[in-house]
């Protein structure tokens, strides 16, 4: 066959293979079932750089999350202590840097909490703060310590009406009995005399690299929400 006529039946063949292809009807391609939920996935699963700066605000991302967990649970604690049997039985349960619920966090962080202050109840609690760091009490202190460990900071402040009654004025907002078992209890006490909206201390972790770094993963991937068909009976 000569030459110039194969290569002509060639060109032929090939155009109508592309005639074919676009003379299919729209029902006769058979799409990928799911193929948004599998491409969200699979850029899920991605490896991506994280900048430091994304390393930065996860630390607060993750010191937000832990310590609004605490405060949260220590009012519900404090409030159901102080309503079962007074400031005697709450006393011992203003720790919640040591709840089970924060210690397992803090430990999917890989963050070590504490509680420190000028002024506190416990003198293990004690520590020099900032006064700039203190105020407002929507102020972060976020600083990148080492290669591996974070850190951030966090006022804490008294915003909360039954908490007067550990840390309030003696003999207005402290009963002359309560205020008699805190100094028994802690007798190098200082944690008194404060009002709402004042600072009393602060929150500070110390978070290590593959924590925060997990924890930006987890805030940043995708999420596929299955949409359900609507019910027609």
């Amino acid at each position: 066959m000569p030459a110039l006529v194969k290569n002509l039946l060639c060109r032929i063949t090939l155009l109508a293979s592309v005639a074919g292809f676009a003379a299919c009807r729209p029902d006769q391609v058979e799409h990928l079932k799911d193929s948004k939920r599998i491409g969200i996935e699979a850029d899920n699963w991605e490896v991506k750089r994280i900048m430091p700066k994304d390393l930065l605000k996860a630390t607060r991302w993750a010191g937000d999350s832990l310590t609004a967990t605490a405060d949260t649970l220590l009012r519900r604690t404090l409030a159901r202590e102080l309503a079962a049997g007074g400031v005697a039985r709450a006393l011992s349960f203003c720790k919640p840097e040591t709840y089970r619920a924060v210690d397992s966090l803090a430990g999917v962080l890989k963050a070590t909490a504490r509680r420190l202050s000028e002024r506190p109840r416990n003198p293990a609690n004690k520590g020099p703060l900032l006064a700039e760091q203190m105020q407002p009490d929507t102020l972060r202190t976020i600083q990148r310590l080492s290669q591996e460990v974070f850190f951030y900071q966090r006022p804490i402040v008294l915003n909360n009406q039954l908490c007067l009654r550990c840390h309030g004025e003696a003999g207005k907002d402290i009963s002359a009995a309560d205020y008699a078992l805190i100094k028994q209890k802690f007798p190098q006490d200082q944690a008194t005399g404060y009002r709402l909206g004042q600072a009393m201390g602060a929150w500070q972790l110390s978070l290590q690299r593959p924590g925060v770094a997990e924890f930006w993963t987890m805030k940043t991937r995708k999420k596929w929400k299955e949409h359900k068909l609507p019910k027609l009976f």
